[in-house]
């Protein structure tokens, strides 16, 4: 999970039954690169309100397992949000899609190679 995604999403997701690695957990922040290098190698969806991991797995080919990305989601919507993601897009986020969430419409993308 990026920092930027929220403790308290990372929290809830723990208490939910979730293996979540938050990027605070590995010290220094390593940066977008190199933290979908690590959700990629260990198999980990990631998690983030920034939008330039679209261009890293879209433009560059970037390997992935799956990211959500929720650019204009507040804080404090974004329980609910993933309480509809795992209740309708399950399939999704196991299949590795690049989902994003605006306002209230889900995007979900494959990506090349998916």
């Amino acid at each position: 999970m990026d920092r930027c995604a929220g403790k308290r999403l990372a929290d809830w997701l723990r208490q939910e039954g979730h293996d979540v690695l938050d990027s605070r957990e590995l010290g220094p922040d390593p940066g977008d690169r190199a933290l979908l290098e690590i959700a990629a190698r260990e198999k980990r969806i990631l998690i983030t309100i920034d939008t330039d991991f679209g261009g890293f797995v879209f433009q560059e080919g970037m390997a992935h397992a799956g990211i959500v990305r929720l650019p204009d989601v507040p804080s404090d919507k974004r329980i609910a949000i993933f309480t509809e993601l795992f209740a309708r897009h399950a399939i999704d986020l196991e299949s590795g899609a690049v989902i994003t969430i605006r306002g209230n419409r889900i995007r979900v993308s494959q990506s090349p190679g998916k």
